[in-house]
This record gives C-alpha cells, structure tokens and sequence, in this order.
C-alpha cells in the first residue's frame, strides 16, 4: 500500500540535500539530485507495489481458536475470555449464568510476525503459554499470494490436584501440546474463510484405548455486517477412532464488535475450556440437547513500545 509520509519525507531530505550542496559547490547540477531522488522514489515506490491483506479478523482469535491475525509489535494484549453454565440447567441456575469459567491472558507482539502469550483458567486450574509466527501475507500486486498462513504451537499445564496423591506422580502428566497451521484467506472486505490442520498431544489419558496424540482439522470464517460488527464461526473435527465417546466436536458461533481500543465477542458454543487441548478434544456439549454456554471475549489493547513514523528514520 502506498505510504505517502514515507515520500514527503524523502522529498524533503533530497531538497535539503540539494539547497545545500547547490551552495557549498554550485558547478553540481541539479539534475543529478532530480534523478537520484528519482531513483530512490522508484525503490520505494517497487517495494510499496506490493499490497498486503489486512483486517482478516478483528482479534486475534476467531472464538476459541487463533485466527491468522497477529497482536502488532509492541502492543499488549489483555484478554478476558469468560464463559457461563450451559443453557438447559434451568431457571434453578439461572439458565447458566450462575456459574463461571474464565481465562486470564497476556498477549505481546515482539514483531508483526511473531507474537507469544501466557494465560490461566479456573476450569481445571490450567496455565497456558504459546507461541504464533506468521510465515506468509496474503498480497496482491508485485507479489502475489493467495492465501496467508501461520503457525501456533501451545504447551498447557493442568494444576488440579492429584485424584491419588499417594501414589507416584510426574509434574510431565500434567502437560499437554498442540500444533496448528492456519491458513486463510480474504476474499472481499466483507468475507474471510481459514482452515486450521491441529495436533493435539498429551501425556497422560485417563485409559489405555485413549489416543495420546489426536489430530483434527478446523474450519472458522468471519462475515463483516458493518464496519464495526461481523459474525464468526468455528468447528473442529476430530478425525474418527481417536475420541472417547463421551467427547463430541467443538462448534461456536459469535458477533465481534469492535469500539475503538476493545474488541468484544460474543458467543455460543458447547466448548467449555478455553484452551486447545480442552476444547478439541473433550468438548462434552450436545447443542442438540442445549449443552451451549453463553460467553463473552474482552480484547484491551496497550502499546509497550511505540513504532517509529517515518521521520524518525
């Protein structure tokens, strides 16, 4: 995308540059300033010719799942990410919202590309931390690509206390991974479709028939209404033989709205945890039973280090 601060400030160095060399040595052309300065444009302008996406999502996460989108360098982001009782427990619990599960979290852009987060839930006491790096932007123009993609890898840590303290316990038991490659693409300003290939492992499963490593693929997409507001959609499937039967896929459907520095998203889902390896793999919510809990992300955003504008060059 053009930047036109970048040439204003060009402009003016190489007037300067000209004033005073016309003054100090006036058998120097002119003309030798003009095309330089050309020449200079002309990289500028090449490397400008290249148009990147931008805005696929409005966060970082399209519900429960990362989406393509990366917190900026040097910006913090605070989520809170909160989400009520199912539905269908009744009025004696008011449908739901009696009850709470939150997570906690800190994410941070050491560049555009590379971004790192840490977080804590109350539902099975789990610590969280991750790591996402964007391999390639979608562009147009002097480089094309059609699609952008990016790689998140999490490791989570479930502090519940032990079910038989007396016995031999390893810290490792409590962890579990997972890996994932997100590949989107936007297709108008209104439409972004992404797909999500996951691994999911972890150490330790309740029984032995119980897969340790489980692999899915997710599909998510956000349509923009207004300006402001968008719908967003997420599912995960979980490839057959590698589930307990008690456990079904995960599927959620939101409204974003974003007011200036927030972004808030509003969701169903029949996912209770809030990390991947809880919500791909033991989801236990049925929407066909109203086993769907109403929940609400809470995106602040802070800038830590602030980006130098072009005349700082």
């Amino acid at each position: 995308m053009k930047n036109p601060d970048m040439h204003k400030v060009i402009k003016k160095l190489f007037r300067k540059v000209a004033v005073i060399t016309a003054f100090l040595f006036p058998s120097v052309s002119f003309y030798a300033q003009t095309d330089d300065e050309k020449d200079l444009l002309s990289l500028v302008e090449e490397e400008e010719a290249v148009n990147y996406a931008t805005s696929a999502f409005k966060s970082s996460r399209i519900i429960n799942g990362h989406s393509i989108e990366n917190t900026p360098e040097g910006v913090l982001d605070f989520r809170i990410s909160h989400r009520f009782g199912f539905v269908n427990s009744g009025p004696y619990d008011f449908f739901g919202l009696d009850q709470a599960f939150m997570r906690l979290g800190f994410d941070y852009g050491i560049t555009d590309r590379l971004m790192v987060g840490m977080g804590h839930s109350n539902f099975n006491k789990v610590y969280d931390s991750f790591v996402k790096y964007k391999i390639l932007r979608q562009s147009t123009g002097k480089r094309k690509m059609p699609v952008s993609v990016a790689w998140v890898s999490s490791i989570n840590c479930n502090t519940l206390k032990w079910a038989d303290p007396e016995r031999k316990n390893f810290f490792t038991s409590r962890l579990s991974y997972s890996h994932q490659l997100l590949i989107a693409r936007k297709f108008n300003e209104n439409l972004t479709l992404q797909i999500m290939p996951t691994l999911v492992h972890r150490n330790i499963v309740p029984r032995p028939e119980i897969r340790n490593d489980v692999l899915a693929v997710g599909a998510g997409g956000r349509y923009k209404l207004t300006k402001r507001l968008s719908i967003n959609a997420e599912y995960f499937y979980v490839l057959p033989g590698q589930m307990d039967s008690m456990f079904t896929n995960s599927f959620s459907v939101g409204v974003d709205i974003e007011t200036g520095g927030h972004v808030f998203q509003l969701q169903f889902t029949n996912s209770t945890s809030m990390v991947e390896p809880g919500f791909i793999t033991e989801t236990v919510g049925h929407w066909e039973k109203g086993d769907i809990h109403f929940g609400f992300n809470i995106s602040r955003v802070f800038t830590i280090k602030k980006r130098k504008s072009p005349a700082e060059w």
